[in-house]
């Protein structure tokens, strides 16, 4: 929706004020009532023209508008107005934008010179009830008003307030994917290093060169998810990783001594920017449960390109669910909270799914051997 610039709002007010207030100048008139001259005319249109600055100084346009009508009724003897227009408006603006003290002050001044200029034109009640009923009636209008705008104002500070919290936890998200895939890399590939130089040297170079490559990986993301916490930080969501960062995922995988092989199915296409990031982030997160928990030798990624989804299934040759010890005897199975299916990272999978709509399945691999991830997303069409 097109929000209009104050100023350009307050000149349509003041042109619409204007017109409301020429109307008895140009209507035609009874012979016996007040002639229409151009001095009362002019006075009438001074009494309008404050309300161009009425959010700058709400009292004194009001007490400059009133004070121009006493003038007009006490020295010039032109048209009546139905409505105070102008007066109403600037009450309206008091209860707006002003403070307490001077929404008092106006209500303290406001209702006793009411009552005066009534008892001084006809002094009947009905003339003064209907003079304090439009008087309040545009008070309560402007104090509703500031009351919506605080409201709204209270929302857009919770929706930021969210949408930080949530900017967060997608880093938090981030780091924990990053960190704990390269870190098991590095662990795996650093722990069979030592074997890999008495036993052949070759593969312990290479082991050696996996372990610095994935670590300067692992910089190269962390330094780009920090700088989203810059104030000087363009695009909070720049850069992320896509389907195409797949195949160096994989083959860094591959250093840690798995057999490693990747497939897709369908209609490969560009998917949406955080489905990619999702299916990559779903990805690197089953393969580090491998590495970590699995004690495999092989392990499948396949992408399935459908029409309205893209699926992704990560499944390995080794442990299944329900095993209670990893390979290297620290305890990561189910039994101390990291068993497959159970840790952090699992349960991230499952939230990055339901995110996009999506579902995940986490479990034993076909034929109830090794362990299966898989995880379908919706992209739309």
């Amino acid at each position: 929706m097109r929000s209009w610039h104050p100023l350009a709002v307050d000149v349509g007010i003041t042109l619409l004020v204007q017109l409301a207030v020429t109307m008895p100048f140009v209507v035609p008139r009874d012979p016996r009532l007040p002639e229409a001259t151009w001095i009362s005319y002019a006075v009438t249109s001074l009494g309008v023209l404050p309300l161009v600055w009425r959010r700058r100084a709400p009292v004194t346009v009001l007490f400059v508008i009133t004070g121009l009508q006493v003038l007009y009724r006490a020295a010039l003897d032109g048209p009546g107005q139905p409505l105070p227009y102008a007066g109403l408006v600037g009450v309206y603006t008091v209860a707006m934008l002003s403070t307490l003290r001077q929404r008092i002050a106006v209500i303290a001044v406001g209702v006793p010179a009411i009552v005066v200029t009534v008892a001084f034109n006809t002094g009947q009640a009905r003339e003064l009830l209907f003079s304090l009923f439009t008087f309040f009636g545009a008070y309560a209008l402007g104090t509703l008003t500031r009351t919506r705008q605080a409201f709204a104002a209270e929302a857009e500070r919770r929706a930021a307030e969210q949408a930080v919290v949530r900017e967060r936890a997608r880093i938090a998200r981030e780091m924990h994917d990053v960190l704990s895939h390269s870190v098991a890399l590095m662990v795996v590939q650093a722990e069979a290093g030592p074997v890999a130089v008495r036993a052949a040297p070759e593969r312990a170079e290479a082991a050696f060169d996996a372990i610095a490559g994935t670590g300067r990986e692992a910089m190269v993301q962390l330094r780009r998810m920090l700088g989203v916490l810059r104030e000087d930080a363009a695009d909070p969501r720049e850069p992320q990783p896509s389907v195409t960062a797949l195949p160096a995922l994989l083959e860094r995988v591959e250093g840690s001594g798995l057999t490693v092989s990747y497939d897709t199915s369908g209609p490969i296409r560009s998917l949406p920017l955080d489905i990619e990031a999702t299916v990559y982030r779903v990805v690197q997160e089953a393969l580090t449960n491998v590495v970590k928990h699995a004690a495999a030798d092989r392990v499948s990624v396949r992408l399935d390109y459908g029409s309205d989804t893209v699926d992704i299934t990560v499944t390995d040759d080794g442990r299944g669910p329900g095993t209670s010890a990893s390979r290297d005897g620290h305890g990561h199975g189910r039994g101390n909270g990291h068993g497959r299916g159970n840790g952090h990272g699992l349960v991230g999978i499952r939230e990055r799914a339901a995110a996009h709509g999506g579902t995940a399945r986490i479990g034993p691999g076909p034929g109830g051997k090794g362990f299966e991830v898989f995880v379908s997303l919706g992209v739309g069409r």
